[in-house]
């Protein structure tokens, strides 16, 4: 079975899911979803876990977490895990309860997280298991619009903060945020997700891949991490290139030398080849434009537009 990507540091925000193996119900009672839930509480108190919502249902889970700590997989071995002794302990089984591993999608949250949030509470209306949000007592709606008081380990503070300063009126609009979608179709913000790993605009992805998961090495066992370390077309760095800097020969080669060497993936050696000259005097020229680029604020924000539509390239591949 492939592995996962993750992508892991302190302050990471994700959507979990987390099914049962075979698809069969991994909570067959009340007393079973009231214990699931007192992971999640420890998971806050002793793994600084930030549990901003959630979702139970029969044969999966929904939840928005938060790693102040960077430590994803110790939380998420904490709930699984303790949760799965639990259950087979009760039940006189052994084995998997959860089918493989749990899904982590890395998400940013200033743009995602209250689709995220309205998506997990309308999962028991689209199952047609309730007929409102806030008839379904197993998800942290109920506590988002003052249904019922919320517990400790809940944290609402981020999302109910886009509806308001006052908690009264953050609750009534963010009830009116949920409901308007009761009786229409949507598309789920998942859809959006890049590479089953990442949800968030083309800046977010790049700073992401940037700062993790630069040095990474491709794994064949992780087929996300060679997705997201696609590279870009020497062709389509020359297209992008002549396209904007027709009449500046100048310009215009040594930014494709520039830009090969950032996004092609090729060697010294193979770009060479495509420009008439030696490795070395490749890596002259791209430390030259690089210099360049520092002084010239104009040029440098003509490059930083070809280098997002070659991040969107990446993107799409």
């Amino acid at each position: 079975m492939a592995r996962p990507l993750r992508i892991t540091f302190p302050g990471a925000f994700y959507h979990i899911t987390s099914r049962g193996n075979e698809q069969k119900n991994i909570f067959k009672s009340n007393f079973d979803r009231d214990k699931f839930l007192e992971y999640f509480e420890s998971a806050a108190f002793r793994y600084d876990a930030i549990i901003h919502g959630y979702c139970l249902m029969d044969n999966h889970y929904h939840v928005l977490l938060e790693t102040p700590s960077g430590n994803l997989s110790q939380i998420m071995r904490h709930i699984n895990g303790a949760y799965t002794t639990y259950f087979n302990v009760k039940r006189k089984r052994s084995g998997h309860l959860f089918q493989g591993r749990y899904k982590a999608i890395l998400v940013d949250i200033d743009e995602y997280a209250k689709e995220l949030s309205r998506y997990i509470h309308l999962n028991p209306v689209r199952a047609n298991i309730s007929d409102t949000p806030g008839d379904y007592d197993w998800s942290s709606y109920p506590y988002y619009i003052g249904k019922k008081k919320p517990p400790k380990w809940l944290y609402r503070d981020f999302i109910l903060g886009y509806f308001g300063k006052n908690t009264t009126s953050a609750q009534k609009g963010y009830k009116s945020f949920v409901e308007r979608l009761l009786k229409d179709t949507y598309e789920s913000p998942l859809a959006k997700v890049v590479s089953s790993t990442i949800l968030g605009g083309s800046d977010f992805i790049e700073y992401i891949k940037k700062h993790y998961l630069s040095g990474a090495k491709t794994d064949k066992d992780i087929p996300a991490l060679k997705e997201l370390s696609k590279k870009v077309s020497l062709e389509e760095i020359f297209t992008e290139v002549e396209t904007n800097f027709t009449n500046e020969q100048g310009i215009e080669r040594n930014l494709k030398i520039y830009l090969s060497q950032k996004y092609s993936g090729k060697n010294l050696q193979e770009i060479a080849k495509h420009f008439g000259i030696g490795a070395s005097g490749i890596s002259q020229a791209s430390r030259r434009f690089s210099e360049i680029l520092r002084k010239d604020r104009r040029l440098m924000k003509q490059v930083e537009k070809i280098e997002k539509k070659l991040n969107l390239s990446i993107m799409k591949t």
